[in-house]
């Protein structure tokens, strides 16, 4: 619910916005590699794995709807933020933009 009512929020803030030049959007991430996420793979595969074949090996396990069959990296969401802070994306506005490797297996957020 709480994700949901961000959307909503940010949906306001671009309404907000209509007309102006600037636009809103949502990131919404998926699975990411960070240090904490790294201790929670390795505590459900085998820790004597290289960091490459426990992260294969989490994601054919546990996370087997990954379209990427990986983590994330965070340069890779902060990549998207780029892109959307430009005038690339300037008629992206009020979106819900996921970077999340094909992890939600849905068409709309």
């Amino acid at each position: 619910m709480s994700k949901t009512a961000l959307l909503a929020v940010f949906r306001g803030f671009a309404k907000e916005a209509a007309g102006t030049g600037v636009t809103v959007n949502s990131v919404i991430a998926g699975p990411t590699h960070t240090g904490e996420v790294e201790d929670f793979v390795y505590e459900l595969v085998d820790s004597a794995l290289p960091w490459d074949e426990a992260q294969r090996e989490f994601m054919r396990l546990h996370r087997p709807q990954s379209l990427i069959q990986r983590l994330i990296e965070p340069e890779e969401i902060a990549n998207m933020v780029v892109h959307l802070s430009s005038t690339l994306a300037s008629a992206t506005s009020g979106g819900a933009v996921r970077v999340d490797g094909g992890y939600v297996d849905s068409i709309l957020p």
